[in-house]
C-alpha cells in the first residue's frame, strides 16, 4: 500500500491509571479507524503517562510515586498489551504506543509496533534516558534500532531526545525508513529551557522528515489539570511546568508540515495522507546513505547486537573448561549451581 492516511495523538493519558489508560487509547484508536488512517501514533510514555515529576523534585522525594507509578507500567503479554493488540486486530489499524514498560524491578522508556491484525512488529526500548529519566528509567540497546518492512511502507520508531543525537538518526536512516514515528510526552517543562520548547522539537522532527527523505508521524502528550494538580506542589514547581504542552505534527518528506496544529491544551487526532512516492522525489535532492553520502570520509560503527547481563553457561561447557584450567570455571560453576 504506498497511499494511506495516517493519524497522530495530540491528548493527556489516564495518568497512573492503566486500565483508564487503556481505555482511552482503544477509544481513539477507534476514532481513528473512523476517520480512515491505516496507522495511528501515541505519545512518548502514554501509557501509564510520562513521569513530570521526575523534572519537578529531588529523587528522594518522588520516591512517594514510585510504587503506584511502577505498578501502573505495562509488562510485554500482560492484559494491557494484549487489549491493545485486540485493538489493533478489531479496528483493523497498525498501532504505535509510546509506553513505560516495567520489567521485573526495572521500567524502560518504551514503544509498541502492532499491524492491522494484532501481531506484535516490535518492542523497543529509548537508547539512552534523556537527563532527569536516568533516575527512573533504564536504557537500550542497538538491537532496538530496527526499521520494518510492512503493509504501509519501511517503519521506524524513536522516542524524544533520542532525535537530537545524530548518530541515532544517522542509524536509522541507514536502513531507509519510509515512516518514522517520533513520539514526544509534551512540551510543557522548564519554560526557562528553550531546548525543552515546542519550537526546537518540533524542528527536530521537521528537519528528520528532510533529513531522511521520510514521512515523521509526531505524536504529543498533553499535561492535563489533573496532572498538573497531581505534582505542582508549590509556587516554585509551579514555575518549571504548565498545562498544555501538546504539538503534534505530521511531516512529509520534504519537511512541510502537513496539519493544521491543535491549541496546546486541545486534545484530539491530527490527520494526513500519506504518498510513498513522494520520497522518491526527495531522495532525488539528498539521500544521506545513498548519493548524498562519502563513506570514504566519513563512517557509522553500528553494534546492532542485543545486550544480555548475564550469559547463561552449559554444564558441559563448564566441564570443558575446568579440563582446560580455566580459572572461569569457577565462576561459571557458581551460576549453574545457583550461588550467584
Amino acid at each position: 500500500m504506498t497511499d494511506f492516511k495516517a493519524a497522530v495523538v495530540q491528548a493527556a493519558p489516564e495518568f497512573m491509571n492503566i486500565d483508564a489508560g487503556v481505555d482511552k487509547a482503544i477509544a481513539l484508536m477507534q476514532q481513528a479507524a473512523v476517520g480512515g488512517a491505516s496507522i495511528i501514533a501515541f505519545p512518548e510514555c502514554w501509557l501509564p503517562g510520562y513521569p513530570w515529576w521526575i523534572w519537578l523534585a529531588a529523587p528522594a522525594h518522588n520516591i512517594k510515586y514510585l510504587q503506584s507509578y511502577h505498578a501502573n507500567c505495562m509488562v510485554i503479554g500482560d492484559d494491557s498489551f494484549n487489549k491493545l493488540a485486540a485493538a489493533a486486530k478489531e479496528n483493523q489499524i497498525m498501532l504505535s504506543m509510546g509506553f513505560s514498560e516495567r520489567d521485573h524491578g526495572s521500567l524502560y522508556v518504551a514503544q509498541l509496533l502492532f499491524d492491522k491484525t494484532g501481531e506484535l512488529i516490535q518492542s523497543r526500548r529509548k537508547l539512552k534516558a534523556t537527563h532527569m529519566e536516568r533516575t527512573l528509567f533504564g536504557e537500550g540497546d542497538g538491537s532496538d534500532f530496527n526499521v520494518f518492512d510492512t503493509e504501509l511502507g519501511r517503519i521506524g520508531q524513536l522516542c524524544c531526545w533520542e532525535h537530537l543525537n545524530p548518530l541515532n538518526k544517522y542509524a536509522m536512516y541507514s536502513m531507509h525508513e519510509q515512516l518514522h514515528i517520533a513520539a514526544w510526552p509534551t512540551f510543557s517543562c522548564y519554560p526557562q529551557a528553550y531546548s525543552l520548547g515546542a519550537e526546537l522539537n518540533n524542528s527536530v522532527s521537521q528537519v528528520y522528515a528532510a533529513e531522511g527523505q521520510c514521512y515523521v508521524l509526531a505524536p504529543c502528550g498533553v499535561f492535563s489539570p489533573a496532572m498538573h494538580e497531581l505534582m505542582v506542589e508549590d509556587e516554585s514547581q509551579a514555575e518549571l511546568i504548565h498545562i498544555g504542552g501538546g504539538a503534534a505534527q505530521i511531516y512529509a518528506p520534504d519537511g512541510s508540515p502537513m496539519c493544521d496544529p491543535l491549541a496546546e491544551d486541545e486534545e484530539g487526532l491530527l490527520f494526513a495522507d500519506i504518498d510513498l512516492a513522494a520520497i522518491t522525489v526527495a531522495k532525488s535532492f539528498a539521500d544521506p546513505v545513498g548519493h548524498y553520502s562519502r563513506p570514504d570520509v566519513f563512517k557509522l560503527q553500528f553494534n546492532a547486537a542485543a545486550q544480555a547481563s548475564v550469559v547463561a553457561k552449559s554444564a558441559d561447557l563448564q566441564a570443558e573448561l575446568a579440563a582446560e584450567g580455566e580459572p572461569e570455571a569457577k565462576a561459571v560453576s557458581e551460576v549453574i549451581n545457583g550461588h550467584i
